[in-house]
């Protein structure tokens, strides 16, 4: 071999070693994102993903990243494929199985709402997200997890387009929304009803959807407050938004939702008597919601609601 043809060979395999490192690096790109607990930085595409959070599972599944973990419990026909045992089953929505996710070796560990205390153990495992929502900024909340989503997958122009269409949806429902009258919300489990205001969880129909709330003072809990038939009768909404949370969860312990409300204190409210009873999806609503495809669901749900029928 001659001088000049070592020196070409040398170079090309520089060339290709070097163009190696440069793929590599690329691979292992990092992207900042906004999360609940701040901005972090985290390797794009990872790909061992653990997720917990079945707002975000709707989200991905939408966007058809692979997950390699999901939970073992609760989860909806929506999202049944995952209880295929090609994905791992890594704990419940409040309590991780350690040693399950030790196994997998996850890349990304994505939490959210009912796993998001457990963020400080998961840590030790690999790296975590938080993506749990403020319900007083929810909105905000589902477009930042989304769009985090998507610069983590590459998947941004997929996401732009879905929040474009999300954002305009909505606009249009607030409109609609604006001379409907007073609304209520009310959750149903075991036999007793709750009620949630502005900023609670389901605070999303007064804030971002525009319905005038029946009771503005409504204190903010996890689990709404209890209230009775005369409690609905006084406050006497134009619309009752119902959630069966027992339906939801696949429990069946006592009535449903039709048949507690199916009362005649209920029946003399307005919302009664205008057929202004509107029985929400309890999944997208309890289980699934800030999720993309399942907020898109639940806008498109209420604005058919609340279309004047002719």
């Amino acid at each position: 071999m001659s001088f000049r043809t070592k020196i070409l060979t040398a170079a090309a395999a520089c060339m290709v070693s070097v163009g190696g490192m440069i793929a590599s690096s690329a691979a292992a790109a990092d992207v900042s994102v906004e999360t609940a607990r701040g901005g972090v930085t985290v390797a794009a595409n990872p790909a061992k993903v653990v997720v917990f959070d079945l707002g975000v599972l709707d989200t991905l599944t939408a966007l058809e990243v692979p997950v390699a973990g999901v939970p073992g419990s609760n989860l909806p026909p929506s999202l049944e494929k995952y209880k295929a045992d090609s994905y791992a089953k890594v704990g419940s929505l409040f309590e991780p199985d350690y040693e399950a996710i030790n196994a997998l070796k996850p890349d990304l560990i994505i939490i959210g709402g009912r796993s998001a205390a457990k963020y400080d153990d998961l840590a030790k495992i690999a790296p975590v997200i938080d993506l749990t929502t403020d319900p007083e900024n929810f909105g905000g909340s589902v477009e930042r997890n989304a769009t985090t989503l998507g610069q983590i997958f590459g998947k941004e122009a997929e996401v732009k387009e879905r929040i474009a269409r999300l954002q305009s949806s909505t606009a249009e429902l607030k409109t609609k929304a604006a001379g409907i009258g007073k609304g209520l919300v009310v959750l149903t489990t075991g036999g007793k009803i709750s009620a949630y205001g502005p900023g609670s969880r389901f605070g999303e129909i007064h804030g971002r959807f525009g319905v005038a709330a029946a009771d503005p003072d409504l204190k903010v809990a996890t689990h709404g407050q209890v209230v009775s038939y005369e409690y609905i009768l006084e406050k006497n909404p134009d619309w009752l938004f119902v959630i069966d949370r027992d339906a939801a969860i696949g429990q069946k312990n006592g009535q449903s939702a039709q048949q507690l409300l199916d009362n005649a204190l209920v029946h003399n409210t307005n919302a009664w008597k205008n057929n202004h009873v509107v029985y929400l999806d309890p999944v997208k609503m309890y289980l699934t919601s800030a999720g993309l495809a399942t907020e898109q669901g639940i806008v498109d749900e209420i604005a058919a609601a609340i279309e004047p029928k002719s």
